[in-house]
């Protein structure tokens, strides 16, 4: 991986544990996350228009991709709403990488080595410290941070070949505006006008432009790197999500939940080498 490559893949994921941290945060969660999204889909358009290239070949990416976000962040803001972020952002985070090692072997026939081996060891192990070893989280949690890990290793794979026949910013606007479109109109429809309303703030905008900037770096770094490495190395997010989850969130994060998101992300890591 480049040093270009590592540097973006870095910066999405400082952006992710912080907009990840602000809606987790917010009384209404699923407003907020619709409210982030029109903010970032709209702020983002004049730039995208600006850097406009998108080939012919990209919208049959472009409809699965939007179709995977759309399901990500329902199952997203369903888990924040029952779990606590320290526990479902290093399963969902973690357990990406996984799944994209598994379908590219699987699917592709990458080969794999001791290292990934280990890799995914190290994860399982990190995974049971966060759960706790006694399971003191409910199985429907565990699950919606499991589904959360699959939208997101499905949308990495899709993204990985897609983003040739688009620019980085305009694929992320292209693939937006489904999810955000849907995800707004179910949220009016269930919260009501007045909750969306109460959701526009400017922390909650400020969330809107990182998760749109946190993927247009991951894309930019996709076009530049293999899908694994740069699945790794934005899963440093883990332990920031997890370490400002006590103090931020004021959650309780103890020794063994710390612990299991600093052994997540060397099991990435590990996948990624």
């Amino acid at each position: 991986m480049s040093g270009l490559a590592l540097g973006l893949a870095l910066g999405s994921a400082f952006l992710h544990a912080f907009w990840n941290l602000v809606l987790a945060g917010t009384r209404d969660i699923q407003a907020a996350t619709a409210v982030a999204l029109g903010v970032g889909l709209l702020a983002f358009a004049p730039v995208a228009a600006l850097t406009w290239r998108a080939e012919p070949q990209v919208w049959p990416y472009l409809a699965v991709t939007s179709l995977l976000q759309l399901t990500y962040f329902a199952f997203l803001t369903a888990a924040y709403a029952r779990a606590d972020l320290s526990f479902v952002y290093p399963i969902a985070r973690g357990g990406a990488p996984v799944l994209v090692l598994v379908a590219s072997v699987v699917l592709l026939g990458t080969g794999t080595s001791a290292a990934q081996v280990l890799g995914v060891l190290l994860i399982a192990g990190g995974v049971l410290l966060v759960r706790g070893i006694g399971g003191h989280t409910g199985t429907v949690d565990l699950l919606l941070a499991l589904a959360v890990a699959v939208c997101i290793a499905s949308y990495t794979l899709v993204d990985k070949y897609g983003i040739r026949y688009a620019s980085p910013v305009v694929y992320q606007e292209l693939s937006m505006i489904v999810p955000t479109v849907a995800f707004l109109a179910l949220t009016l429809r269930r919260r009501g006008v007045p909750a969306v309303r109460n959701a526009v703030r400017p922390i909650t905008a400020a969330a809107g432009l990182a998760t749109f900037g946190a993927y247009v770096l991951v894309l930019a770094a996709l076009a530049r790197a293999p899908a694994a490495s740069v699945a790794a190395v934005r899963e440093t997010s883990v332990v920031i999500a997890t370490a400002l989850a006590a103090p931020v969130l004021r959650e309780r994060v103890g020794m063994p939940r710390v612990v299991g998101a600093v052994l997540v992300v060397a099991g990435v890591a590990l996948l990624g080498a």
